[in-house]
């Protein structure tokens, strides 16, 4: 192999990552399947939160999850490559304007809610679900199926 490094790392994550990702977002509301071990035995386990940040990118990419149980505040790291990782179902779309949602840490209880994403562009953005990454917003020319309401009903679980 006469790769450059940078190539070669590109093409290991292609070979060895996922084959589509989901596309969140900061400040999504998201149920993450997660595999657990208990000794013997396996399991999923949901995650429910908000993503309150995004790093890495390519086979790195992992995103941080934070709830509230019982007035705690939870963080998990997920990465989105892992085999652990089931699913990554997005409950409803938030709207935000940063990039990292860390001062949801300071507050308590209704004030760490976010406000959600509604109407057209949130039908963009569910359009866009099969380009696995968080591209462009632009690349949605009727990707969704005639007839079909978007964005309508029950949210529909992300595959990863």
């Amino acid at each position: 192999m006469n790769l450059p490094p940078m190539n070669l790392i590109e093409q290991l994550g292609k070979e060895n990552g996922k084959k589509s990702v989901p596309p969140v977002r900061v400040g999504d509301g998201v149920r993450v399947h997660y595999l657990i071990r208990e000794g013997e035995k396996e399991r999923v386990q949901p995650f429910s939160g908000t993503i309150i940040a995004i790093r890495g990118r390519g086979i790195a990419r992992s995103v941080i999850v934070r709830r509230l149980v019982q007035g705690e505040g939870v963080e998990r790291i997920f990465p989105l490559h892992s085999p652990r990782v089931k699913d990554i179902e997005v409950v409803r779309r938030g709207k935000v304007r940063r990039a990292k949602l860390y001062f949801l840490r300071e507050r308590v209880g209704k004030q760490t809610r976010v406000g959600e994403l509604l109407g057209e562009r949130a039908r963009r953005l569910d359009g866009d679900q099969g380009s696995g990454d968080q591209g462009g917003e632009g690349e949605t020319g009727g990707e969704a199926a005639p007839g079909a309401p978007a964005g309508k009903g029950a949210p529909q679980p992300v595959q990863v």
